[in-house]
């Protein structure tokens, strides 16, 4: 039975890369985290004091750019590292999440991040979140998926998944960063994101954790039938 490769776009909280991960693991499949690539992308920039809106130092901040997942043998979850350091907490902080937007408008770093993320799902078997994966990244992707959820939904989630990581973030402050986001992400010149017409909806605002994965695992096995 022939891998697939499988694109989850969406808004900013709507448990895109969890579900991911979720529906990688059942089916024996790499999980690539777009959005972590971004955001550790963001943390460089701010670590090296170099600004992404300016082209000599977006080049400049490229060439000292390594980013890499590796699997915690402990816990079995995947962590991000930049550089060799592992920043998995350092990157889903609200600093990060207030700053990665305005770098992910820049078209010389979407357009090496993407290019580092078609190779690594170059030979299928992959799942990737993002925002524009079946659009830019994977647009012939065997299964698109386009998730979505009311905005108060996602902030109570993006609320609860800082307090697990002990950030205490107002919920208002969180919904203005989510509306800001969505914003800069749809309207951006440069691979916004957008819902293909080949991509099935999948709406997580009235759906559990579980429920959204079992959803999406029954799409991707549909599709692995067909191949």
């Amino acid at each position: 039975m022939g891998k697939i490769v499988i694109a989850i776009d969406g808004y900013s909280g709507c448990g895109k890369s969890s579900t991911a991960k979720a529906v990688a693991k059942i089916l024996g499949y790499t999980y690539i985290d777009s959005g972590a690539m971004y955001r550790a992308a963001t943390l460089h920039f701010l670590n090296e004091n170099l600004r992404p809106s300016k082209p000599e130092e977006a080049i400049q901040g490229l060439q000292t750019l390594s980013i890499s997942f590796k699997i915690n043998p402990e816990t079995g979850l995947q962590e991000t590292y930049l550089n060799g350091k592992n920043v998995e907490d350092e990157i889903r902080s609200m600093q990060i999440s207030h700053r990665v937007s305005e770098l992910a408008t820049v078209a010389s770093i979407r357009r090496e991040l993407v290019a580092q993320q078609q190779r690594l799902g170059s030979g299928k078997g992959v799942v990737m979140d993002g925002r524009d994966i079946g659009s830019v990244v994977f647009p012939d992707a065997d299964l698109k998926v386009f998730m979505t959820a009311n905005l108060e939904t996602r902030a109570k989630r993006r609320q609860l998944e800082l307090l697990e990581k002990g950030q205490t973030v107002d919920l208002e402050e969180i919904k203005e960063n989510l509306a800001g986001r969505d914003e800069v992400d749809s309207s951006r010149a440069e691979s916004p994101l957008m819902k293909m017409s080949d991509a099935v909806e999948v709406d997580t605002s009235n759906l559990t954790f579980e429920g959204q994965v079992a959803q999406i695992v029954q799409l991707a096995k549909a599709k692995i039938e067909m191949n």
